[in-house]
């Protein structure tokens, strides 16, 4: 195990502690580890600026997520089978409030949300 000898030099041993061998790791965002579209530490951020509770889960932003990308996956999945259904080719407002409208539980869940 050689020892630096030159001033600025880093010695085997550290490199080996540190495991890059100098390189620069990567970052990897919570959505890409979570594996969602919609920005969890963002959602955290919400949630704590939003003071729904005195204490939450390092989670909650990536269960939010989740839910929120499921519910986006319907809502558009139904709204191209509204779109397929008039033979368009492009979703428009109209499609998206016919396929909110069409199914019982998105419907209660809107009631109260106009899509203009």
């Amino acid at each position: 195990m050689p020892v630096a000898g030159k001033k600025g030099e880093k010695s085997e041993v550290s490199r080996k502690k540190s495991g890059n061998k100098g390189r620069r790791v990567k970052t990897v965002s919570g959505s890409t580890k979570a594996g969602t579209l919609y920005p969890t530490g963002r959602l955290n951020r919400l949630f704590k600026q939003g003071r729904y509770s005195d204490r939450y889960s390092r989670s909650a932003g990536i269960f939010m997520a989740g839910v929120l990308e499921y519910i986006t996956a319907e809502i558009i999945e139904l709204a191209g089978s509204v779109c397929e259904e008039n033979k368009k080719k492009t979703i428009a407002p109209k499609h998206l409030n016919l396929a909110v409208r069409s199914d019982p539980e998105l419907n209660k869940l809107m009631h109260s949300i106009t899509i203009s």
